[in-house]
């Protein structure tokens, strides 16, 4: 998981992605259920975070041609 500190939102998305497959084996045990849980979650929490942040430096013009902020 260190790795994705530093990762893009498009590879987090892929990470979540990579988790849910693996969740959705048959194979898999309770317990690794429950850590690809907490690491999906956790994952999750960080994309929305980086997904706030940059909402927040998103500016539009209004009417009158002024920039404001998202």
């Amino acid at each position: 998981m260190a790795e994705e500190k530093n990762a893009t939102l498009e590879e987090q998305f892929q990470s979540l992605e990579n988790i849910v497959n693996r969740m959705e084996r048959e194979e898999i045990s309770l317990e690794e259920s429950f850590h690809l849980y907490y690491e999906g979650m956790t994952l999750l929490k960080k994309c929305s975070d980086t997904i706030d942040k940059v909402e927040k430096k998103v500016l539009v013009l209004d009417e009158n041609g002024e920039i404001d902020e998202f």
